[in-house]
């Protein structure tokens, strides 16, 4: 019987310990890091960046929407900074607003509230008049319609509704029937429109808004929260989410390319509006759109000039052509 020789266990039991303690150590390695930040953002590798309130406080979201308790707007008193910050808090860990570093934090949330501003903003009806000058310049400026205050890009979140709905909105939908006597036009910081929509947005939410999509305009924070899901999430089949294609983590196939769908704000603006307003030449409502965002990241320090690249989509394919009801705005 052969005799066992105690130095050649020792060296194999050692050399197991060591390949245990490497393992151990690369798993421990492998797995991100996770940060929390209080209330804010808890449990999650986008925590361990600047959160949204770290880059855009109270005064700046004032800033931004200085006309929105103007008496003639429609909202007065509904939207305020609390309510967003809340509603972003249950998307921070996911990455909005807390993805890449300080720039591109502070370029998405201008970004996603210059879509905001865009649709809910009053309408300038001096946008088109003729040139200002006298006692009607200065009259117009001790209004609010001056350069210094933004002129009409101040007056985002004027409105929580649409204001004179010009039908219900209600589609034939198997999955999101319509509810008896309910309409389904345009609430929110980014509108919803279609019983669809609201079904959708509210599985998502886990808030019943097929059949109570008065929510949306009674509750500020879910309002809030309702768009950034809608520009979290991907809302229609073989499309990027807003966020995706904003912060650079959507790649774009052949086929995108051919179609002139590129990462940047423009792509925003392609999910969220689709052929509504891209591929459609230097419309209006992209250019509102472009102009809300630009003037945001000037007003928080960023600088129109890091816009980013593809800032429009005048010559962008739809992702998904749009039919007569498939709109969600």
């Amino acid at each position: 019987m052969a005799r066992k020789n105690p130095s050649m266990e020792a060296a194999v039991v050692l050399h197991l310990l060591v390949m245990a303690a490497w393992c151990a150590t690369a798993a421990f390695s492998a797995k991100p890091k996770v940060c929390d930040k209080g209330w804010e953002c808890k449990s999650s590798v986008y925590c361990c960046n600047d959160t949204i309130s770290d880059f855009f406080q109270v005064y700046q979201f004032e800033n931004l929407f200085s006309k929105r308790n103007t008496p003639v707007a429609q909202a007065v008193g509904f939207w305020d900074y609390h309510s967003f910050i809340t509603a972003a808090a249950v998307y921070q860990p996911l990455g909005f607003g807390t993805t890449g570093g300080k720039q591109t934090q502070m370029r998405e949330v201008a970004a996603f509230l210059g879509h905001v501003g865009s649709k809910t903003s009053c309408k300038d009806p001096l946008l088109h008049a003729p040139p200002r000058t006298g006692v009607l310049s200065l009259m117009l400026s001790v209004c609010g319609y001056g350069v210094a205050t933004g002129g009409p890009l101040a007056w985002g979140l004027c409105y929580k509704r649409e204001m004179s709905p010009s039908q219900s909105y209600c589609d034939d939908n198997y999955l999101y029937p319509c509810t008896p006597g309910v309409d389904y036009y345009g609430r929110g910081a980014l509108p919803v429109y279609w019983n669809y929509n609201y079904g959708a947005i509210g599985d998502g939410l886990k808030v019943d808004l097929l059949n109570h999509p008065e929510y949306l305009e009674q509750n500020a924070t879910l309002a809030f929260q309702a768009a950034i899901y809608r520009w979290m999430t991907p809302m229609k089949k073989k499309q990027p989410s807003a966020h995706d294609v904003f912060v650079g983590k959507w790649k774009p196939t052949k086929n995108d390319t051919l179609a002139k769908r590129l990462p940047g704000f423009g792509a925003t603006m392609n999910v969220l509006h689709g052929d509504q307003v891209c591929g459609q030449g230097p419309v209006d409502g992209m250019n509102s759109m472009i102009s809300h965002y630009q003037y945001y990241l000037d007003l928080m320090g960023v600088g129109r000039q890091y816009s980013g690249d593809n800032l429009d989509c005048a010559e962008q394919e739809a992702f998904n052509p749009s039919s007569t009801s498939s709109s969600t705005t």
